[in-house]
């Protein structure tokens, strides 16, 4: 087996180059053709619509949405005073797709957080660690989707009833 001439080398480091660079750009191009568009589900928020710009991969988008929480505190009496609401929240839920299920470079996501931990574990919104604190509702305040770790879409939120949009 011989060795490579350094013109050989040469082509085969600018061959390899020109293909990373093209698959970088290619995961640049990730983006919504259509939506997306936000459903307020009570505890969770779900996000949906196209994306385009996709090579022949498998996909993992993940939506993080930020929220301030409506809680009620009871202790064993069952007794719930008012005014008792946690700091805002955080929460994510994710949806792969694999590469046979992109089409044309675009497919469409339904993708939808989890919950957040309810009761809140300690209690830090009500009286003393001795009540229960639970979530009632999210208000929404916004939402960030990436694509395999690159963010494609994110905005401030305004949430009334079910009707989630971006400002």
């Amino acid at each position: 087996m011989g060795t490579l001439k350094p013109r050989c080398l040469g082509f085969l480091l600018t061959a390899v180059l020109v293909l990373s660079v093209a698959a970088a750009a290619l995961a640049d191009n990730v983006h919504f053709v259509s939506g997306p568009t936000f459903t307020d589900n009570g505890l969770t928020l779900s996000a949906a619509g196209t994306l385009a710009g996709l090579g022949n991969t498998n996909i993992d988008v993940v939506l993080s949405a930020t929220a301030n929480p409506t809680a009620i505190c009871s202790n064993h009496g069952k007794h719930q005073p008012p005014g008792q609401n946690p700091a805002s929240v955080t929460v994510t839920g994710g949806q792969s797709i694999p590469a046979h299920s992109i089409k044309n470079g675009s497919v469409g996501i339904s993708v939808t957080t989890n919950p957040p931990t309810s009761p809140i574990p300690g209690a830090p919104g009500c009286p003393n660690s001795g009540w229960t604190e639970t979530i009632t509702d999210m208000v929404w305040t916004s939402a960030t989707i990436t694509v395999n770790g690159t963010q494609v879409f994110t905005c401030a939120l305004s949430d009334v009833g079910t009707s989630v949009t971006c400002l």
